[in-house]
């Protein structure tokens, strides 16, 4: 069965399309009006395997902020979709990703239970090009709201604001990756003691 998930949002302030496939090659196409945000998307499928497309029209006339959450919305909800009733699956995983100066902590829990806890080192360069460095949580936040996951992210240290913000992309990418892949020794078993995710 093939892991797709598609999602169409729109409203007065953006229109987004997100498509992602689980169990792709990491083929990526991504165009939000935001270049960093962009290049982290395309971190986010290139290292977690996933073919994603994203294309968000917003009111970058205004600012950033409404063009970069709904598409992090999208995301989570079109992730959500695709891992569909998560059997066999692996459901926990994490990753360590280092770069340069900084480095980044990654544990998920494909739970259906949203809920972030996100640490990261203060008094960073408060913009990379037209990426405001706060909408980092920002997008984790409604990403974990719509995908219903338990995230940790942790960013113990780094000083390039660049560097920061991307190595938690790479990592988060792996992490779910490794999280929703399936587990041949589970074949056909809902991972919970709960019977239900």
């Amino acid at each position: 069965m093939s892991r797709v998930g598609r999602v169409e949002r729109t409203t007065k302030e953006t229109s987004v399309l997100v498509e992602i496939d689980l169990d792709g090659t990491g083929k990526v196409e991504v165009s939000t009006g935001v270049g960093f945000y962009d290049h982290m998307l395309d971190q986010l499928g290139r290292h977690g395997l996933f073919d994603l497309t994203v294309k968000t029209e917003g009111d970058l006339h205004i600012d950033t902020h409404h063009t970069i959450e709904d598409t992090a919305l999208a995301l989570g909800a079109a992730f959500k979709q695709a891992l569909g009733d998560k059997v066999g699956i692996y459901r926990f995983g994490n990753c360590t990703v280092p770069l340069d100066e900084s480095l980044a902590q990654v544990t998920v829990d494909l739970s259906g239970r949203p809920y972030l806890v996100h640490t990261e080192p203060e008094n960073m360069a408060p913009m990379i090009g037209s990426y405001d460095t706060t909408m980092t949580r920002h997008i984790l936040e409604s990403f974990v709201a719509q995908a219903q996951i338990a995230l940790h992210v942790h960013v113990p240290y780094g000083r390039n604001a660049h560097h920061i913000v991307e190595c938690q992309f790479k990592a988060l990418a792996r992490a779910l990756r490794y999280a929703s892949e399936r587990d041949p020794r589970a074949a056909g078993i809902l991972p919970s003691t709960k019977g239900a995710l």
